[in-house]
């Protein structure tokens, strides 16, 4: 009987441990098949019949006049590793100013550039003043005729 259970319990640690070790893969985001954007015109099709036949972007410009977006991700996740993204498409949907399609392009993860990122920190006059310096530097600033 003990054996048995050490047996399961053994088998099911080994279970355990092979399955973490695979990857796992997701997919977030969404892009249109090709046979859909088959029935796109550019010069004829507008902001409105994207919409309907394609569906809603990911992402659209800034402006009234910008294009949609449509992103899509793979992420692959092994283990104890930091997710890593593995392949990413994006199409691209451009308008003219009267809101007609002018173009389709569709990018690759290798098409891609790092945009560096850069941190801007707003620095306040006090200097280094820590907390609980300020907080006894007011101990003798009051007098009774400012209460």
């Amino acid at each position: 009987m003990v054996s048995r259970l050490r047996f399961a319990l053994l088998a099911g640690t080994a279970a355990l441990g092979l399955t973490a070790c695979s990857a796992q893969y997701r997919t977030h985001g969404y892009v249109p098949r090709e046979d859909d954007l088959l029935q796109i015109v550019p010069g004829i099709d507008t902001r409105a019949t994207v919409e309907d036949v394609i569906g809603v972007p990911s992402a659209a410009g800034v402006s009234d006049q910008g294009g949609f977006y449509y992103i899509e991700s793979q992420v692959r996740s092994f283990a104890w590793q930091e997710p890593e993204i593995v392949d990413r498409q994006v199409l691209a949907i451009t308008f003219d100013g009267q809101g007609v399609v002018d173009n389709i392009t569709r990018y690759g993860l290798q098409d891609g550039q790092v945009v560096p990122l850069t941190r801007r920190i707003t620095r306040t006059n006090d200097g280094e003043i820590g907390f609980i310096r300020k907080l006894f530097g007011n101990i003798g600033g009051l007098t009774i005729g400012d209460m």
